[in-house]
């Protein structure tokens, strides 16, 4: 696991703040998202981890107010002290342009296969910046140099070059604005194993040589305790524990957390077949009561079904919090190191 980085000083606000984040869907008994609290410092990366549907992307991507047709929003999401959600339309196309980037799951889905790499990557900085055509190819050619690729990739064509290189590409094209945050979206999901590894040592670098903050979207654990200072895990839009990378994957205090761990295929793993978190997440069409983790929960009891918990803090790990009941007879099993 890579050495986190020194904690930011108290004063100086995270690059990246949502507080009390709730969006709606047309025809959903619930929120997607369900009052979500989370921070990225400049310079640090948290790790959002969770299934399939627990509300990841949506919440990466309310952070550009990408909402899906008919969304409603309340909370507050601030991006470098900016409020994202009241922004006027002019404010936030600057924003997207160089304060916040997001490098999606599929580069080959998010760039124009009949045009240039080069001309993607400038594209962005000639049009809002103004920026004559020599300087933005000379900034192009500096961010490649950054992601490891050289210059003549700038005249190649999406289709003649690899998917790890291409998603380097849009690593660089996140980068083209010296963005404040970067929000990485499962993008090493389409790749590898050898290529998701570079990618995730690459962003490390990154966030180290620019002090960029990173929001690193995962169904992947492995990868967020290779890469992340602090973890959120997220289950049916709410996060039900957050913390140190080292003390969460260590000791995981909510049993979906210590679940998604036991699931997670370990070569120091004990022979035999491998843990299997049983169910599925609630469904958006039916309204919530209790802990919605409670169905699949082999520690649930009465209360968990009537009272959805608060979040608390575990005693003696500062910064770790989670949401359960039970958690003064919880403890999870030993995860990742």
């Amino acid at each position: 696991m890579n050495a986190p980085l020194a904690p930011p000083a108290r004063d100086v606000p995270p690059v990246l703040d949502i507080r009390g984040l709730r969006l709606r869907l047309p025809h959903t008994a619930r929120p997607v998202l369900d009052g979500v609290d989370l921070a990225v410092a400049a310079g640090g990366t948290v790790a959002l981890v969770g299934e399939s549907g627990s509300g990841k992307t949506l919440t990466s991507r309310s952070v550009l107010r990408l909402l899906p047709p008919g969304a409603t929003v309340e909370g507050r999401i601030e991006v470098a002290g900016a409020d994202v959600l009241t922004l006027p339309p002019q404010q936030l196309r600057a924003l997207r342009t160089s304060t916040a980037a997001m490098i999606f799951q599929d580069p080959r889905a998010a760039i124009n296969p009949l045009r240039r790499i080069g001309d993607f990557l400038t594209e962005s900085l000639r049009l809002n910046t103004k920026a004559p055509a020599a300087e933005a190819d000379e900034r192009a050619g500096e961010m490649l140099d950054a992601v490891g690729l050289p210059p003549a990739v700038l005249r190649r064509y999406p289709s003649q070059v690899s998917g790890g290189m291409l998603q380097r590409v849009m690593i660089a094209a996140a980068l083209m604005g010296e963005p404040a945050l970067l929000l990485a979206d499962e993008a090493t999901t389409a790749l590898d194993v050898t290529s998701q590894a570079e990618v995730v040592a690459l962003l490390a670098d990154l966030r180290t040589r620019f002090g960029t903050g990173l929001l690193f979207v995962t169904h992947d654990l492995g990868l967020a305790a290779a890469i992340s200072d602090r973890v959120c895990v997220m289950y049916a839009g709410r996060i039900v524990e957050s913390g140190s990378a080292e003390a969460l994957f260590a000791r995981p205090r909510h049993p979906y957390t210590s679940a998604l761990l036991a699931a997670t295929p370990r070569l120091d793993a004990p022979r035999g077949r491998l843990a299997a978190l049983e169910g599925q997440p609630p469904d958006l069409r039916t309204e919530l009561t209790g802990c919605p983790f409670a169905p699949r929960c082999a520690s649930a009891t009465a209360v968990c079904a009537e009272q959805a918990p608060g979040e608390r803090a575990v005693p003696g790990e500062p910064g770790h919090l989670m949401a359960c009941h039970h958690s003064d007879r919880f403890e999870g099993s030993p995860g990742h190191d």
